[in-house]
């Protein structure tokens, strides 16, 4: 069972970071399973957790860099858009880690929602902006 399914609409046209939206969609699911796991839900939960964090540190720092490659003029507020996301999974982390009342079900929604709006949204307009940069013959090693 999967929260997250990936349609095609969700692509950026830039390989690399469709390719970690996927992934991201991947490990959404994997923390759906992981609260539907009934008792096993603490460990697998907590193992899912630790590969989410990791990967938006991994997917974000490609991101980041992609934009300032570009000169993406929106790349400052972007990066905002960022810093809330980590700083929301890590809070809700240490919260589940110290046993603070969480809401796994509620955590995993949020985090779908929220990757599938920021990347209609915020990931479509830079993808479209090094679209545009590319039709007006700037050349870019992506």
């Amino acid at each position: 069972m999967e929260i997250v399914v990936w349609e095609e609409k969700y692509n950026t046209g830039i390989k690399l970071i469709d390719e970690q939206h996927r992934e991201l969609a991947g490990l959404i699911n994997e923390l759906y399973r992981a609260c539907r796991a009934g008792e096993e839900v603490g460990l697998a939960f907590k193992a899912a957790m630790s590969r989410m964090v990791e990967y938006v540190h991994h997917h974000y720092a490609t991101e980041q860099k992609f934009m300032l490659k570009i000169k993406y003029p929106g790349y400052n507020e972007h990066l905002k858009e960022h810093d809330v996301l980590v700083k929301d999974i890590l809070g809700s982390a240490k919260d589940f880690n110290q046993g603070k009342r969480f809401v796994p079900h509620q955590f995993v929604r949020t985090l779908r929602d929220w990757l599938l709006s920021h990347i209609a949204v915020s990931d479509k307009q830079y993808a479209a902006y090094f679209v545009d940069q590319l039709k007006k013959g700037h050349k870019f090693d992506t």
